[in-house]
């Protein structure tokens, strides 16, 4: 027998099993193309099925009567596998292998698949989050919600064209903000740098940045002036005039009040700073100089400039060689200051007048200065009398050794410098020179001095019984 295809081998197999059966061998194609697809719906009768037909197929012929005997049937070969007309799937998606935690591409702690993502999720919510938390901490610092106005009044004097840093250190040190940095960046975001005004302010201790710049960037309000009492008016008193003598002055410029009532104490002045202790009144501490006020202003006015002006002066004055080499108090140095301004005239003598009052005290010598006995007795122009100089009173340094209780006049600066420094002499006694505008012969000896005194008389004589 010829060698058959396949096709017919398989052909001859399924007609000797219809005929065994008695069905209808299938009429199409054994194998269909191999891009043939069934239709949607479409569902294979058979696994042999590859037509595109849905129908069963039709009742197989009875078979043809037998003519003998039946040959046996002869072995069947299995059918080739059908190929499936399915169009073929995609591939399945390749994932990647983990890679091994001593893998070099692999992190350092790097968890389970996945883990590093959600870490790397993680890390930048952390940065938000602190980021938040500064800018939450400054908006604090800057705009301090809740704080108040401050606690106790501080006037502050801004300069003309102080920049805003300068008024921030300026406002720390006083201590009305608490941190110059955050008052000027709080200018900054306000954008008030440039309207911080220069002035007198009356601020407050520990107040808020802005309550701060509200009140420096609003003008100062300009107080009106009060409206004159009267026409100006200068006062000049002379150095070394006593309170009785100023009083005078005060009274023909027009001031309102007793003067001599006025300075017999002072709310804002204490003598005690000067060891003036127990003292009836302000006698030396009334500054001799030129004042300007107006007519009907009140005495105390004046009074208050002049005790300010003593201070301001007498705080230049170096009093340490006085305490320090003769035990002398500030209070003493304005005592002696007070006399050596009624017995000098030249300006270059007060330091040895200066020197024969220190001298006499050191040797236990009366002062016998006559400008103290004028004192006592209120007699300032007129030639003391014999009884005068004969008075009971502590200020007769004739009869009372020592300085007197209290100054007896208001000295100046030079009168007080050379109370606190005198020269070095070994001179105890003085007169007037004749003719000599106010200058003195010093004399060392008693023998030397009584002949300078005689000089004096003579020409007081030869004048008249005036002063020469």
């Amino acid at each position: 027998m010829p060698d058959r295809s396949p096709e017919e081998r398989a052909r001859a197999r399924l007609e000797r099993q219809a005929r065994r059966t008695g069905d209808t061998p299938p009429t199409g194609e054994i194998d269909a193309a191999p891009d043939a697809v069934p239709p949607p719906g479409a569902r294979p009768s058979s696994p042999f099925f590859r037509g595109g037909s849905t129908e069963p197929p039709p009742p197989p012929p009875p078979p043809p009567p037998s003519a003998g005997p039946v040959p046996p049937p002869e072995p069947i070969e299995p059918a080739p596998k059908p190929v499936n007309p399915v169009m073929p799937l995609p591939p399945p998606p390749v994932r990647p292998l983990p890679q091994p935690a001593s893998s070099p591409a692999a992190p350092v702690g790097s968890g389970p698949p996945g883990s590093g993502s959600i870490r790397a999720r993680r890390v930048p919510l952390l940065i938000v989050a602190a980021v938040a938390a500064v800018v939450a901490i400054l908006v604090v610092l800057i705009y301090q919600p809740g704080a108040d106005a401050g606690g106790d009044p501080i006037p502050v004097q801004i300069p003309e064209e102080s920049g805003v840093g300068e008024i921030a250190a300026l406002l720390g040190d006083q201590g009305v903000i608490g941190n110059p940095f955050f008052f000027e960046v709080r200018a900054t975001l306000d954008g008030r740098r440039g309207d911080l005004r220069p002035g007198e302010f009356e601020l407050a201790q520990g107040m808020s940045y802005g309550a701060a710049l509200d009140v420096l960037t609003t003008e100062p309000e300009v107080a009106e002036e009060p409206q004159q009492a009267g026409e100006p008016v200068t006062i000049t008193i002379p150095e070394g005039q006593s309170r009785t003598e100023i009083a005078e002055i005060v009274e023909e410029a027009g001031l309102d009040g007793d003067y001599v009532e006025a300075t017999k104490k002072s709310k804002d002045f204490d003598p005690a700073k000067y060891d003036a202790k127990n003292v009836e009144n302000l006698e030396g501490f009334l500054w001799p100089a030129t004042y300007e006020l107006r007519t009907g202003d009140s005495v105390d006015k004046l009074v208050e400039q002049q005790l300010q002006a003593f201070e301001d002066n007498i705080a230049g004055v170096d009093l340490e060689p006085a305490e320090k080499k003769f035990n002398l108090t500030p209070f003493d140095v304005i005592n002696i200051a007070s006399m050596i301004e009624r017995e000098a005239i030249l300006d270059d003598e007060r330091p040895i007048v200066s020197s024969v009052i220190y001298n006499r005290l050191r040797d236990s010598i009366p002062l016998g200065i006559d400008a103290t006995i004028r004192f006592a007795t209120g007699n300032w122009t007129e030639p003391l009398k014999e009884s005068e100089l004969a008075i009971e009173s502590p200020y007769n340094t004739r009869l009372n050794q020592g300085l007197p209780p209290g100054p007896i006049g208001n000295p100046g600066l030079a009168s007080l410098e050379a109370a606190a420094k005198p020269d070095k002499t070994d001179f105890l006694y003085y007169v007037v020179k004749p003719d000599s505008d106010g200058a003195h012969a010093f004399a060392e000896t008693d023998e030397q001095f009584q002949q300078d005194v005689q000089k004096y008389n003579s020409a007081r004589e030869a004048a008249g019984g005036k002063a020469p």
